[in-house]
């Protein structure tokens, strides 16, 4: 990353951000913001949706990010990350990434021992994602805004807390669907004291004021680790809603994945339930980052909720490597109803995806591409991606 130092631009910034700065220390908050680091990223990709039975869509858009995050100052700091994303190409529908400019993060943050607390708008990323993430992958990123503190002062172990009041999402500003009102608390504790992996505990309370089927309580446990070439996750949760979900229901998550390294090459296999209690309701993840789970097709998103009626049980594997500085990574999933006598299915489908991906310096280029077979849901889609990404 390229780094500018300009007090003017940085002065800018803080009187965006409403910054007040007091005349005796003027001259210290000023060096403290123009010693901030700026960086710009671009991201173009070509999506290519087609659908059997509708006419295939195809979407060329440009992501711009410019952030600043500024110096230490008696251990305050902020950000202020501003987000546009352009239609380089005709939209027609069917591609999650709508054009807007908006501001992805901007929080105040402060640091003081082994705690930091940041309040604004902000990005939380928890574990691998499966509960509450970012989408990343999407031209316009999901984020929280609230006041979230992390403490590391227990020995090997990491404790998060937040309170948000808003979810950005994916859907941007300009769409009804794009900001969610909350009365949420997420909980986190993470100890890595093990020699083997990690436990993790967490509560997540969601009380979406906007969408009241994505209320939940969510309360679980994680293990993760590595022994040489092994590693290894088992996860479970328990979920019934809350607040004003018109809901009645108590459902169960469970993982069991496993990898191990041959030569150059990771194989991985795993199996993920999200269950359904019957017709009354289903385990559900509305904060995750969807598209990295149940494949990378997105035909169990669930209007967000990243489930459906009956629940679903994924077996999948990987294989992974790479050669002469190429990425390559091939996925396969298989996916089933967890109570077809609820979902009327049995079979859902199956997907095989790939993706190569490669770095020039600051240039990162990739292809990716998945292909659904339909069984009992959905209708078979391929995907393809095109990406080409700088950083400066």
């Amino acid at each position: 990353m390229r780094v500018f130092k300009n007090s003017v631009l940085s002065t800018v910034i803080a009187a965006a951000c409403g910054v007040a700065m007091p005349s005796l220390a003027a001259e210290t908050i000023n060096e403290a913001l123009s010693e901030g680091d700026v960086s710009l990223n671009f991201r173009l990709r070509g999506e290519q949706v087609d659908v059997d039975g509708a006419d295939k869509v195809d979407l060329t858009s440009l992501k711009t990010r410019l952030t600043y995050k500024s110096g230490a100052y008696k251990g305050f700091g902020g950000l202020i990350e501003m987000d546009d994303v352009t239609h380089v190409t005709d939209f027609e529908g069917g591609v999650g990434d709508p054009e807007g400019t908006e501001v992805n993060q901007a929080y105040v943050s402060y640091a003081v021992g082994d705690t930091t607390m940041k309040y604004g708008r902000q990005r939380i990323l928890l574990d691998n994602q499966r509960f509450v993430g970012g989408v990343g992958f999407r031209q316009n990123e999901q984020t929280y805004d609230g006041f979230t503190v992390s403490n590391k002062s227990l020995p090997d172990t990491d404790v998060f807390l937040a309170y948000v009041y808003n979810v950005n999402r994916i859907f941007g500003e300009d769409d009804p669907r794009g900001d969610n009102e909350n009365d949420t608390y997420l909980l986190n504790a993470k100890y890595s004291g093990f020699s083997v992996g990690s436990i993790t505990g967490y509560a997540y309370l969601i009380d979406n004021e906007d969408v009241a089927s994505f209320s939940t309580d969510t309360y679980g446990l994680r293990f993760a680790g590595k022994t040489g070439d092994f590693g290894y996750a088992l996860e479970y949760a328990t979920q019934s809603d809350a607040a004003n979900n018109p809901a009645s229901y108590d459902a169960d998550y469970v993982l069991a994945e496993g990898s191990y390294k041959v030569g150059a090459v990771t194989l991985a296999a795993g199996y993920e339930l999200m269950g359904a209690d019957g017709t009354d309701g289903q385990f559900i993840t509305p904060l995750a980052t969807l598209h990295k789970f149940q494949g990378w097709n997105d035909k169990f998103l669930g209007g967000g909720s990243g489930n459906i009626v009956g629940g679903i049980e994924d077996l999948y594997a990987s294989a992974t490597t790479v050669l002469g500085g190429v990425k390559l990574s091939l996925v396969y999933h298989t996916l089933e109803s967890d109570d077809s006598s609820a979902s009327g299915m049995d079979s859902l489908g199956s997907e095989v995806g790939f993706v190569v991906a490669k770095k020039f310096g600051p240039l990162g280029l990739s292809l990716k591409y998945s292909d659904y077979s339909a069984d009992d849901f959905g209708a078979d889609t391929d995907k393809v991606w095109l990406t080409a990404e700088a950083s400066f």
